[in-house]
């Protein structure tokens, strides 16, 4: 039993693949089983009964919108994190100024001001992106200036004993040190940018899966409502795993050894 769940691990995703059809069967005898309304729990079969009553090019057309959205305020995040993130390493007075500031925007729940922002901003792609950007860019601001920080007092002595400019010393020492911080928020940021995206939904949209759900429940299309959850998941692994693979490819050195 041993050997062969060791052979099941070596091939790559074949064990959650395994774990995840587990899931669904145990899912779709319970439901069966026990008749749970489909108001409460529809079994998978409903759910893809409910995938298919929507067109694809519906189904397409949704998932655009919210993507589109998401990978704006993640890009902006991105541009936005790197340079601030570098005066928080480098100037004391930035980051005893700021750093508290990032940490109350943070803690102030994004769906309370999501409202705020779409009555002062309108309800177009600027505020929802801006909803996005609130809620994924403190993972990347505090994973670099966390890797930047950790950067080894002896790297840092002899960059200074060559009296090399900050630039290179950002460039070349600090930054590809933090490479593995950087991923790893990244990692985090790429998956909260759907959240983003489907809280801005939430509140003010016409198009896009977050609206989608909240259409559909509210018709009592149950079904639907947990398909367009799957297809929100699906993004978020998709979008985490090209940002995996990015740093696989690229970066191979900043992975764990056991990882590569």
């Amino acid at each position: 039993m041993t050997a062969t769940l060791t052979r099941v691990n070596r091939v790559p995703g074949l064990l959650p693949g395994l774990t995840f059809l587990i899931i669904l069967v145990l899912w779709e005898t319970s439901t069966r089983v026990f008749t749970i309304p489909t108001f409460l729990l529809p079994a998978p079969s409903r759910i893809l009964e409910g995938f298919d009553a929507v067109t694809v090019s519906r189904w397409l057309a949704h998932a655009w919108a919210t993507l589109r959205v998401a990978m704006l305020g993640f890009l902006t995040a991105i541009v936005v994190s790197l340079p601030l993130a570098i005066a928080l390493t480098r100037f004391k007075l930035v980051s005893s100024g700021i750093y508290p500031l990032l940490v109350v925007i943070q803690s102030t729940p994004i769906v309370a001001v999501a409202p705020i922002i779409i009555v002062t901003m309108g309800s177009g792609d600027v505020s929802r992106v801006l909803i996005t950007f609130m809620i994924s860019f403190f993972p990347l601001v505090v994973s670099m200036t966390t890797g930047m920080k950790a950067t080894p007092d002896e790297l840092m002595e002899l960059s200074h004993s060559l009296k090399a400019p900050a630039i290179r010393e950002f460039t070349q020492i600090r930054i590809p040190y933090a490479i593995p911080y950087i991923f790893s928020g990244l990692k985090i940021s790429v998956t909260l940018s759907v959240i983003g995206a489907v809280v801005a939904e939430f509140v003010a949209a016409e198009k896009g899966i977050g609206y989608f759900i909240q259409f559909s429940t509210s018709l009592f299309k149950i079904p639907q409502a947990w398909a367009g959850l799957g297809i929100l998941v699906l993004m978020s692994l998709t979008l985490f795993q090209i940002i995996a693979q990015t740093q696989r490819y690229f970066f191979p050195w900043s992975l764990p050894r056991e990882s590569k």
